[in-house]
C-alpha cells in the first residue's frame, strides 16, 4: 500500500518537474513529496497463518457446544414438562391407601377410641353389638367429615408442607370421587347409628359433620374462634359413646366431653406452635400466629382445668375418689409442661407439651376406666333411694 501510494505521488510530482517551472518550485515540490512520506509510516506486517491445529479442533469444540445447548434445551424441557399437569391413572392397589389417607385413619381412629371410652364408662351393662354398630357408625361419620374437609381446603392445602401431599392435592383421586366416597360414609353412618343404635346418636353424629364442614372448615381462615369450634367437634364423640349405651344425655357425658374439650387445647395449641410458618402461607387465622400470647395462655389454663375436671368425677358419681389422686401426677405433669409453654415460647417447650399430650388422654381414660364406681353399687343406691320415696309416700297415705 505504501510502494502504490509512493508511486502515485511521485507521478503526480512527475509531471510538474518536466514543465517548465524553476528549479526552486521543483525542490519544493520534492520535499512536500518527502514530507508525506515521512508522515506515513510503514504498514504492520500481515499477520501470521493460525496453526493447523486450530481448524481441526473447531469442529469437536463446536460438537461440545452443541452437546451443552441439547442438554440444557432437554433438562429445561424436562422441567416445564414436569411443571406441567399431568393425568394420574388410579390403579386399583392404591386405591385403600388413597381414601385411607382422604378419610384421615388416625384421626378417625382417634374418634373411634374417644367414643369408646364413653361407651365404656357409661352406667350400664355392656353390650357388646350395640357397641360394634356404635363404633362403626361414629367411625364412618368421621370418615365423610374429613373427606368433606380436605375437599374444600385443596387450595389452601397446596400451600402447606404438611398437606401439600394429600390425594386431592397431588390428583390421585378426583374431586367427584372424593363427595361419592364422603356421601358413601355419611348416609350409612348416621343411618347406622339413628336406626340401630338411638336417634339421639344419630343426631349427635349429624350434628358434628356439620360443625366440622360448615362451621369449623371456613372459620379456619375468618377467626381464631375456630379452635374453639373444633375443640367441641373433638369433645362429642365420647358424648355420642354415652349416649349410644344410654340414650340418654346425662351428667356424666358432659363430664366426659369436657375433658375432651380440655384436652384438645394444650394439644393442638402445642402443634400449631411448631407450625405457624405453614399456617401463614395456607392463609389460616390460628391463635399461633395472630395471638402467640393467647395461644400459650389457653394451653395452660385448659391444663389446669383437667384438674378440677378430674376432681368432679366422683362428685358426679362417674368414678371413685381414687381417680383425681391416681390421676393427679399425670395432670400435674401436664400442666408443668403448659406452664414452661407459657414461660419460655419456643418449639422445644411446645414440642414436649405436644408429645405429653398423645400419652396423656389414653392413659387418663385408662385410669378412669378402672376407676369407674361399680354398677352394683350403683343399682343399690337407687334402689335406696327409690325404697325411701316408696316409704314416704306410705306415710303420707292415711
Amino acid at each position: 500500500y505504501v510502494t502504490l501510494h509512493n508511486r502515485d505521488l511521485s507521478q503526480r510530482v512527475k509531471p510538474k518537474s518536466d514543465s517548465l517551472a524553476p528549479p526552486s518550485h521543483e525542490s519544493r515540490q520534492v520535499g512536500r513529496e518527502q514530507t508525506v512520506i515521512h508522515r506515513i509510516g510503514p504498514v504492520s506486517p500481515a499477520p501470521a497463518p493460525l496453526p493447523e491445529t486450530g481448524p481441526r479442533n473447531e469442529p469437536k469444540e463446536a460438537a461440545a457446544a452443541a452437546g451443552l445447548e441439547g442438554s440444557g434445551a432437554s433438562l429445561g424441557a424436562a422441567s416445564k414438562e414436569d411443571r406441567q399437569w399431568k393425568e394420574m391413572k388410579l390403579q386399583l392397589d392404591d386405591l385403600p391407601g388413597i381414601l385411607a389417607r382422604l378419610s384421615k385413619i388416625k384421626l378417625t381412629a382417634l374418634v373411634v377410641s374417644t367414643a369408646s371410652a364413653g361407651f365404656a364408662m357409661a352406667p350400664v351393662p355392656f353390650d357388646l353389638t350395640c357397641f360394634l354398630l356404635a363404633s362403626l357408625g361414629t367411625g364412618l361419620a368421621s370418615c365423610a367429615a374429613n373427606s368433606i374437609n380436605q375437599f374444600f381446603e385443596v387450595p389452601f392445602d397446596s400451600n402447606m408442607n404438611r398437606t401439600k401431599n394429600r390425594p386431592l392435592v397431588r390428583g390421585q383421586i378426583s374431586p367427584l370421587l372424593a363427595v361419592c366416597f364422603a356421601a358413601a360414609c355419611g348416609v350409612p353412618g348416621i343411618a347406622l347409628l339413628t336406626l340401630a343404635v338411638n336417634p339421639l346418636t344419630g343426631l349427635l353424629g349429624a350434628f358434628n359433620i356439620f360443625l366440622y364442614t360448615c362451621c369449623y372448615t371456613p372459620l379456619k381462615r375468618l377467626s381464631i374462634a375456630n379452635t374453639w369450634v373444633g375443640a367441641v367437634v373433638g369433645a362429642v364423640p365420647p358424648v355420642m359413646g354415652w349416649t349410644a349405651a344410654t340414650g340418654s344425655l346425662d351428667a356424666g357425658a358432659i363430664l366426659l366431653g369436657g375433658i375432651l374439650y380440655s384436652w384438645q387445647f394444650p394439644h393442638f395449641n402445642a402443634l400449631s406452635w411448631g407450625l405457624r410458618e405453614d399456617y401463614s402461607r395456607g392463609g389460616y387465622c390460628m391463635m399461633s400466629v395472630t395471638h402467640p400470647a393467647l395461644c400459650r395462655r389457653v394451653a395452660l389454663r385448659h391444663c389446669l382445668a383437667l384438674l378440677g375436671l378430674c376432681a368432679a368425677a366422683p362428685a358426679l358419681d362417674v368414678t371413685t375418689w381414687t381417680f383425681p389422686v391416681i390421676s393427679l401426677p399425670i395432670n400435674l405433669y401436664i400442666s408443668y409442661l403448659g406452664f414452661r409453654f407459657y414461660r419460655d415460647a419456643d418449639r422445644s417447650s411446645s414440642r414436649r407439651l405436644f408429645f405429653c399430650s398423645l400419652w396423656h388422654l389414653p392413659l387418663l381414660l385408662l385410669v378412669m376406666f378402672t376407676c369407674k364406681k361399680p354398677l352394683l353399687e350403683k343399682e343399690e343406691k337407687g334402689d335406696l333411694l327409690a325404697g325411701n320415696h316408696g316409704r314416704a309416700v306410705e306415710i303420707r297415705l292415711p
